[in-house]
């Protein structure tokens, strides 16, 4: 068995305490409740009462080896049997093993006769019984309300009640008793003061037509505990409790970068996308484009072989599923493969405690490493904007603990078209985020397009230029935008100033053309009269080469005429 010690204050005996078994609970009851003491559970009808009753005991017996008694007042046995089994608790079984122990006790006012004292004995004795039959660790009784309903001694009933909390602590079982909410006390006949040890109220509430419920610890002796009204919701896994406030900033960041699905994007944020388990916001006016971006990045996490969560409040599963086509993202076979999940609703279908307790269960159940959320400004009706907040700061710090990465979309009702303006969130969220993408709509030459820049990525470098952002049927496209003399350049107007560069360009690329022509026609023509020139040299160093030929010849005859004619002058030499 799980056992949680707790030191109330410094100095004091610890305080042992057992699971509840309510998820959620003994996180802010500091480990669940007092061992071996009476716990008091108040509420109105239909709050939840008696499920938190057979939740402690059931949970007990199946996750913690703790047997258990549970005595109902007002349900018939197999009417309890009906209304558990389907939420999963098979208490037959569990009867069958000697595990549970149930009884249902009948008070008919007119079989009951006040006169003199009046005491708890004979419930004493049963209830003794039925522990020692399975020994038992847990009791629940439900409600006490019923027990007293025939008689009018108040202080009898005080003192009975006392005697019956004080029976259950020298037993040593750990007890659940249930009773219903006075106009003005937290149970019928205020006993809540000095009767249990932990008090706790659940509340079923109405406003602007939507239900809520909400959980409160009243008083935890010996113990320290949240006192804040935590919402809960009750679903076929039985209750769960939601912390109103933001958990503990002790998650660990992630190095690992994801991409977008979008290479310009990318390449905007250092050309490796987004850090693992960030939260990325995506905010804009609209028609700009918010759900395409989140539908890309869902679709490239899949790509990767990620499951993924997506939770919609505009469209219907099969709506989103066609529009994302258009754009040539088809996310069909990702959710017959089971990487992807939608959970389409309504924002006013719940209260803003139960779409995020709705979130974290199919969270919990899923394991996706995305989520996406889109567009978290349809929660406002439902919500103002510090519980907005709340709910998305809760959300955010729950996926960082398990290093998901989520995209949340937000509609801005800002109509100024101006480019460069900064528009601040409805529900000032951006705070809460990692990243932060803006979308906004251009005017301009009769047309509207959309701009897109990063505002801000934690932790990276990343681009600081406007691009024009572009839907077609390949897919999200980021292009340069051009400055013209007029400001940025955007749609029909970008495209005739690429058309004049175009033009530019093919322009002087004739003219470059046209001129290496003249210059290669002009070597050519030097390369002629070069060789003309050399042609010329060559035939005037032939025309020298024999000249001097001759003019050797000669001087040799000469001086052979000269040698013969001395020879027959017999010239002395």
């Amino acid at each position: 068995m799980k056992k949680t010690k707790t030191a109330a204050n410094e100095g004091t005996a610890e305080l042992e305490k057992v699971p509840s078994g309510v998820k959620g609970l003994d996180d802010i009851s500091g480990g669940g409740l007092p061992k071996g003491r009476p716990s008091l559970v108040s509420g109105g009808p239909g709050c939840g009462k008696t499920l938190f009753a057979m939740e402690f005991i059931v949970r007990g017996i199946t996750d913690y080896g703790e047997s258990g008694v549970f005595i109902a007042f007002e349900e018939k046995i197999d009417d309890l049997k009906k209304n558990f089994r389907s939420m999963g608790f098979d208490l037959d079984d569990l009867v069958r093993r000697k595990e549970l122990v149930l009884d249902h006790i009948t008070i008919d006012r007119s079989e009951i006769e006040e006169s003199g004292e009046y005491d708890l004995e004979g419930l004493f004795i049963r209830l003794g019984t039925m522990i020692d039959e399975v020994g038992a660790k847990r009791v629940a009784i439900d409600t006490l309300e019923a027990l007293f309903s025939g008689f009018a001694n108040e202080a009898i009933l005080r003192s009975e009640l006392r005697r019956l909390f004080l029976w259950l602590k020298d037993r040593g079982v750990t007890a659940v008793v249930t009773g219903e909410r006075g106009e003005r006390t937290i149970t019928k006949y205020g006993l809540e003061e000095y009767v249990a040890d932990c008090v706790i109220t659940l509340d079923h509430r109405i406003m602007d037509q939507i239900a809520t419920r909400r959980l409160r610890i009243v008083k935890y002796r010996g113990s320290i505990h949240g006192t804040d009204e935590y919402p809960f919701l009750i679903s076929s896994d039985g209750i769960s409790v939601l912390p109103i406030t933001s958990m503990s900033l002790s998650h660990t960041a992630s190095e690992e970068r994801i991409a977008t699905g979008i290479p310009r994007l990318d390449t905007m944020l250092g050309g490796k996308g987004f850090y693992r388990g960030s939260s990325i916001l995506v905010s804009g006016q609209a028609g700009t484009g918010k759900t395409s971006i989140a539908a890309t990045f869902i679709d490239a996490a899949c790509r990767r072989n990620e499951k993924c969560l997506f939770f919609i409040f505009e469209e219907s599963e099969s709506q989103l599923l066609r529009n994302m086509k258009s754009i040539g993202i088809d996310l069909g076979p990702w959710v017959k493969s089971g990487l992807l999940k939608f959970h389409a609703v309504r924002p006013t279908a719940y209260s803003l405690e139960m779409h995020l307790s709705m979130m974290l269960k199919l969270v919990a159940e899923f394991s996706p490493t995305v989520i996406a959320v889109d567009p978290i400004s349809n929660l406002y009706p439902i919500g103002d904007d510090i519980q907005v907040r709340s709910m998305l700061m809760r959300l955010i710090d729950f996926a960082k603990s398990l290093h998901i990465t989520g995209l949340f979309t937000n509609l801005s009702n800002d109509a100024v078209s101006e480019v460069y303006a900064l528009e601040s969130t409805e529900m000032h969220v951006s705070s809460l985020m990692d990243a932060w993408l803006i979308l906004k709509n251009v005017e301009g030459n009769g047309e509207r397009n959309r701009a897109f820049s990063i505002i801000k990525s934690r932790g990276m470098a990343h681009s600081n230029q406007l691009r024009e952002f572009v839907l077609s049927d390949q897919g999200i496209q980021l292009l340069d935008v051009y400055k013209g003399s007029e400001g940025v350049l955007f749609g029909s107007a970008r495209m005739a100033q690429e058309s004049s560069e175009i033009d530019d360009r093919l322009r002087k690329n004739e003219e470059i053309e046209r001129k290496k022509r003249e210059l290669e026609s002009r070597r050519k023509l030097m390369e002629n009269e070069i060789a003309l020139l050399k042609e010329r040299f060559a035939r005037e160093e032939e025309e020298m080469k024999i000249l001097i030929g001759k003019d050797i010849s000669r001087e040799k005859a000469a001086a052979k005429t000269k040698t013969d004619i001395a020879t027959q002058r017999q010239v002395d030499r």
